[in-house]
């Protein structure tokens, strides 16, 4: 009898493995912005089921589908495909409008409610908020080389024509 080599038995089947995001994606700065934004957003989300505001678990579900979603968008490339979105600005109002949310609703949380999982929604809260923050400092920064690339390029453009 012939034993079956380790390799083979391990590896996933290729139906599994094209769910499953790329490896380089998910070493890439966005890929690990956008896994620990989901992660958290999760998490709080979790944490603001089981406490006393309940009202707040609304903008974690959202922030977490919305993290979700640009996940597996940037990790099956659909920013390259769909042209017709400038997907830096969507990412960047996005990020901007959670950090403002997560940073106000975690305040909230701390501050006026006792219970526990108010408490770590809230703590958890401001880890997102300090996440989001860089994920908006560093999609930003790709904004901008971008509005200076198009605005150099236009104002030329127009006055030969």
């Amino acid at each position: 009898m012939e034993e079956p080599e380790p390799a083979e038995a391990a590896a996933p089947p290729p139906g599994l493995r094209s769910l499953l995001p790329p490896r380089e994606f998910l070493c890439a700065r966005k890929g690990q912005l956008l896994l620990a934004e989901s992660v958290l957003s999760f998490i709080i989300f979790i944490c603001y089921i089981a406490s006393v505001p309940t009202a707040f678990m609304m903008a974690a579900l959202l922030e977490f589908l919305l993290a979700l979603f640009l996940f597996f968008a940037y990790a099956s490339k659909l920013n390259e495909k769909f042209k017709g979105l400038y997907w830096p600005l969507m990412d960047f109002l996005r990020c901007v409008t959670a950090a403002i949310i997560y940073f106000a609703i975690s305040i909230a949380a701390v501050s006026k409610y006792s219970d526990g999982a108010s408490k770590a929604a809230g703590v958890f809260g401001f880890i997102a908020t300090i996440v989001y923050a860089i994920d908006f400092y560093i999609t930003f920064n790709d904004l901008v080389t971008f509005l200076k690339q198009g605005s150099s390029d236009s104002p030329e453009g127009h006055k030969s024509e």
